[in-house]
Protein backbone atom coordinates (compact mmCIF):
# COMPACT_ATOMS: atom_id res chain seq x y z
CA UNK A 1 0.00 0.00 0.00
CA UNK A 2 2.91 2.30 0.73
CA UNK A 3 4.25 1.82 -2.84
CA UNK A 4 0.83 2.64 -4.28
CA UNK A 5 0.65 5.80 -2.18
CA UNK A 6 4.15 6.85 -3.32
CA UNK A 7 3.17 6.31 -6.96
CA UNK A 8 0.03 8.44 -6.52
CA UNK A 9 2.02 11.22 -4.88
CA UNK A 10 4.61 11.12 -7.69
CA UNK A 11 1.90 11.22 -10.37
CA UNK A 12 0.22 14.12 -8.60
CA UNK A 13 3.51 16.04 -8.30
CA UNK A 14 4.40 15.44 -11.95
CA UNK A 15 0.93 16.55 -13.04
CA UNK A 16 1.18 19.75 -10.99
CA UNK A 17 4.67 20.44 -12.33
CA UNK A 18 3.56 19.93 -15.95
CA UNK A 19 0.56 22.21 -15.47
CA UNK A 20 2.67 24.87 -13.78
CA UNK A 21 5.33 24.85 -16.49
CA UNK A 22 2.69 25.05 -19.23
CA UNK A 23 1.05 27.96 -17.41
CA UNK A 24 4.33 29.87 -17.02
CA UNK A 25 5.14 29.33 -20.70
CA UNK A 26 1.73 30.74 -21.62
CA UNK A 27 2.37 33.78 -19.41
CA UNK A 28 5.73 34.37 -21.11
CA UNK A 29 4.13 34.14 -24.54
CA UNK A 30 1.57 36.78 -23.62
CA UNK A 31 4.16 39.39 -22.64
CA UNK A 32 6.60 38.87 -25.50
CA UNK A 33 6.94 42.04 -27.60
CA UNK A 34 5.85 42.14 -31.22
CA UNK A 35 8.47 41.34 -33.80
CA UNK A 36 9.78 44.36 -35.63
CA UNK A 37 8.21 43.19 -38.91
CA UNK A 38 4.83 42.34 -37.36
CA UNK A 39 1.99 44.61 -38.47
CA UNK A 40 -0.54 45.79 -35.91
CA UNK A 41 -3.91 45.30 -37.60
CA UNK A 42 -6.13 45.88 -34.57
CA UNK A 43 -8.41 48.86 -35.13
CA UNK A 44 -7.31 52.04 -33.38
CA UNK A 45 -10.07 53.20 -30.98
CA UNK A 46 -11.26 56.79 -31.20
CA UNK A 47 -12.52 57.35 -27.65
CA UNK A 48 -10.20 59.63 -25.68
CA UNK A 49 -8.81 57.30 -23.01
CA UNK A 50 -8.66 54.13 -25.11
CA UNK A 51 -6.88 56.00 -27.93
CA UNK A 52 -4.28 57.48 -25.55
CA UNK A 53 -3.69 54.08 -23.95
CA UNK A 54 -2.93 52.20 -27.18
CA UNK A 55 -1.69 54.64 -29.83
CA UNK A 56 1.96 54.19 -28.82
CA UNK A 57 1.68 50.53 -29.89
CA UNK A 58 1.35 51.62 -33.54
CA UNK A 59 4.04 52.77 -35.97
CA UNK A 60 3.63 55.80 -38.20
CA UNK A 61 2.87 53.52 -41.16
CA UNK A 62 0.18 51.65 -39.20
CA UNK A 63 -1.41 54.92 -38.07
CA UNK A 64 -1.49 56.25 -41.63
CA UNK A 65 -2.95 52.94 -42.87
CA UNK A 66 -5.88 53.31 -40.46
CA UNK A 67 -6.35 57.05 -40.04
CA UNK A 68 -4.92 58.43 -43.29
CA UNK A 69 -2.38 61.20 -43.64
CA UNK A 70 -2.48 63.88 -40.92
CA UNK A 71 -4.11 67.21 -41.76
CA UNK A 72 -0.84 68.91 -40.81
CA UNK A 73 2.59 67.67 -39.82
CA UNK A 74 5.86 69.20 -38.70
CA UNK A 75 9.30 67.59 -38.43
CA UNK A 76 11.99 68.59 -35.96
CA UNK A 77 15.49 68.12 -37.41
CA UNK A 78 19.04 68.35 -36.14
CA UNK A 79 20.79 71.43 -37.58
CA UNK A 80 24.07 69.68 -38.31
CA UNK A 81 22.76 66.58 -40.10
CA UNK A 82 19.17 67.40 -41.03
CA UNK A 83 18.11 64.12 -39.42
CA UNK A 84 14.45 64.09 -38.32
CA UNK A 85 14.38 63.38 -34.58
CA UNK A 86 10.74 64.16 -33.81
CA UNK A 87 7.46 64.79 -35.60
CA UNK A 88 4.18 66.45 -34.71
CA UNK A 89 1.02 65.32 -36.49
CA UNK A 90 -2.42 66.94 -36.32
CA UNK A 91 -5.72 65.18 -37.04
CA UNK A 92 -9.14 66.85 -36.99
CA UNK A 93 -12.34 65.47 -35.43
CA UNK A 94 -10.74 62.13 -34.71
CA UNK A 95 -11.27 61.52 -31.01
CA UNK A 96 -14.32 61.76 -28.81
CA UNK A 97 -14.55 63.22 -25.32
CA UNK A 98 -16.37 61.33 -22.55
CA UNK A 99 -19.60 63.19 -23.44
CA UNK A 100 -19.37 61.93 -27.05
CA UNK A 101 -18.39 65.26 -28.62
CA UNK A 102 -15.37 65.42 -30.91
CA UNK A 103 -12.17 67.23 -30.09
CA UNK A 104 -11.48 69.64 -32.96
CA UNK A 105 -7.81 68.59 -33.10
CA UNK A 106 -5.69 65.69 -31.87
CA UNK A 107 -1.93 66.24 -31.80
CA UNK A 108 0.39 63.22 -31.92
CA UNK A 109 4.00 63.83 -30.89
CA UNK A 110 6.49 61.27 -32.18
CA UNK A 111 10.07 60.44 -31.38
CA UNK A 112 11.40 58.28 -34.17
CA UNK A 113 8.48 56.05 -35.16
CA UNK A 114 6.46 55.94 -31.92
CA UNK A 115 3.91 58.28 -30.34
CA UNK A 116 5.20 59.65 -27.04
CA UNK A 117 2.43 62.15 -26.30
CA UNK A 118 -1.18 62.81 -27.28
CA UNK A 119 -2.76 66.27 -26.94
CA UNK A 120 -6.50 66.90 -27.39
CA UNK A 121 -7.18 70.51 -28.43
CA UNK A 122 -10.37 72.53 -28.49
CA UNK A 123 -9.19 74.48 -31.53
CA UNK A 124 -8.16 73.66 -35.10
CA UNK A 125 -4.43 73.54 -34.31
CA UNK A 126 -3.60 76.68 -36.25
CA UNK A 127 -3.12 78.56 -32.99
CA UNK A 128 -0.08 76.50 -32.02
CA UNK A 129 3.04 78.68 -31.77
CA UNK A 130 5.62 78.32 -34.48
CA UNK A 131 8.69 76.64 -33.14
CA UNK A 132 12.13 76.44 -34.58
CA UNK A 133 12.13 73.16 -36.44
CA UNK A 134 15.84 72.42 -36.18
CA UNK A 135 17.88 71.81 -33.08
CA UNK A 136 21.53 71.95 -32.19
CA UNK A 137 22.80 68.56 -31.04
CA UNK A 138 23.97 68.60 -27.43
CA UNK A 139 27.70 68.99 -26.83
CA UNK A 140 29.22 65.73 -25.74
CA UNK A 141 31.62 66.01 -22.85
CA UNK A 142 34.21 63.26 -22.41
CA UNK A 143 33.68 60.98 -19.45
CA UNK A 144 36.32 61.19 -16.75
Amino acid sequence: MNKTMNKLVMVALLTVQMLASTSSMADEAQIMPLKADAVNTKEIPTTEKEFANVINNYTKAEIIAQLGEPAKSEDVKLKDSGKVVASIWYYHNLNTAPDGSYYPTTELDFIDDKVVQVVYMNNDGSETPEMEKSLEPPAIEPAM
